[in-house]
């Protein structure tokens, strides 16, 4: 095969012609066509022609730039090959006949390991050796000659080949995980209260610490909402919280719906909603919006109302005291919530819309349902309930809140400074 060269060499006889060249024309128009062994032979020629080695380092380096420009090789491999025509005078493309290293182990081998894998469960590559060992040595088995002298990291390279994994490939069906205590289904209140969603919220680490945790209970039709603060999450802490939480919601409660935690889904909490017969049920697999309405009440109040700083675990009673006299009145009572109102189109299509002429407060909405005195336990009425309701305006309550919560946050920490 010819070079092609599109300009005519001859004209270029001193390192004067090339700086010219490289001056004076676009050098991305400058370049060789031809196979690599044209290229080679073009680039011994061209020193031969002007004499390199006996040209200063500043004609070397013209002629340098100019073999890179026409070849479109790397500086390193120009490099090279200049270097190679000075030891040899002669520049010769080095083809590569091998095909590397023979492997020592052969298909037959690894396939044969596979199965010794198989049949001994995988045991340590030691074992596998000593396995390979015995079964050629003390039992004459000729398939071992090469892996009964193994090394035991070679074993393991051995491993990760896809010869090797193809024969171990072993595909095992999900086992869903069976936990008989409560029911995977999402909750049908069918517009009375009293079915709750729970949910935890963690209030920071410090130090490999724990905070406290915030168990926050939300009823799905009139958004009543409870926070209660315990220092773990463990039953000798969550079943007081949880017996504390159901006297502070003034109707019957019917369903309990939570996440698959252990914190929620063991014996302890299904005894205690059993003795007060309370329906148990947990989210479904693939449905992360089972429990979302109280996983979006952890962002807009209790984050709102705590934050995400670190709060020790001992403060847990103190907390707690806070939201049953503060915090829990003041969302039931005294915070005006959105409750859609579904459209139903032409073709059957249900749509929710949030208008501002719909809120209201969880306690006007338990009173909006129909009949709602019906639902409220047996020792509670409407009227003690107003009672509570226009004790307070709701700024008036609201500000109190927020006194109280700076009253808290300086008892914690501040004591926390002063231990520091």
């Amino acid at each position: 095969m010819e070079m092609l060269i599109q300009m005519d060499e001859r004209k270029i006889k001193t390192v004067a012609d090339i700086s010219a060249l490289l001056a004076g024309t676009d050098q991305a128009d400058l370049k060789l066509q031809g196979s690599k062994d044209d290229i080679y032979a073009w680039v011994e020629r061209t020193l031969n022609r002007l004499r390199y080695g006996r040209l200063s380092k500043k004609e070397k380096g013209q002629v340098l730039r100019y073999l890179i420009q026409l070849s479109g090789y790397s500086r390193q491999q120009i490099t090279r090959l200049i270097t190679r025509h000075r030891e040899t005078g002669h520049i010769h493309r080095r083809q590569r006949t091998t095909n590397g290293f023979k492997p020592k182990f052969t298909r037959e081998d690894i396939i044969l390991l596979a199965e010794v894998d198989q049949l001994v469960d995988s045991a340590s590559g030691t074992t596998i050796k000593v396995y390979c060992q015995r079964a050629y040595e003390l039992f004459g088995d000729q398939r071992f000659a090469r892996l009964a002298n193994i090394s035991v990291s070679h074993l393991y390279n051995l491993r990760a080949n896809n010869i090797y994994r193809r024969c171990r490939r072993v595909y095992t069906k999900t086992n869903p995980v069976q936990v008989p205590i409560g029911e995977r289904r999402k909750p049908r209140p069918d517009g009375q209260p009293g079915y709750l969603r729970i949910d935890s919220v963690h209030q920071g680490d410090m130090d490999k610490k724990k905070g406290v945790y915030h168990i926050n209970a939300v009823d799905e039709v009139t958004q009543w909402e409870v926070v209660v603060t315990v220092q773990r999450i463990q039953e000798e802490f969550t079943i007081p919280a949880l017996k504390s939480l159901l006297k502070q919601i003034p109707f019957e409660v019917k369903g309990f719906h939570s996440d698959n935690g252990s914190e929620y889904i063991n014996r302890y909490v299904a005894e205690l909603l059993n003795k007060q017969m309370i329906r148990m049920t947990k989210s479904r697999s693939r449905h992360c919006n089972d429990n979302a309405l109280a996983e979006s009440k952890n962002g807009a109040v209790v984050r709102k109302a705590f934050g995400r700083v670190h709060i020790p675990q001992l403060h847990a009673e103190l907390i707690d005291s806070f939201n049953r006299k503060h915090l829990n009145p003041c969302l039931n009572y005294h915070r005006p919530c959105h409750f859609p109102s579904i459209e139903t189109d032409a073709k059957g299509k249900q749509k929710k819309r949030y208008r501002v002429e719909d809120m209201m407060t969880p306690y006007e909405k338990l009173k909006s349902l129909k009949n709602a005195e019906q639902y409220l336990k047996p020792n509670l009425s409407f009227q003690w309930l107003d009672t509570i309701a226009k004790r307070y305006s709701d700024l008036d309550a609201w500000r109190q809140l927020r006194n109280a919560r700076r009253i808290l946050f300086k008892t914690i920490f501040g004591q926390n400074n002063e231990a520091a």
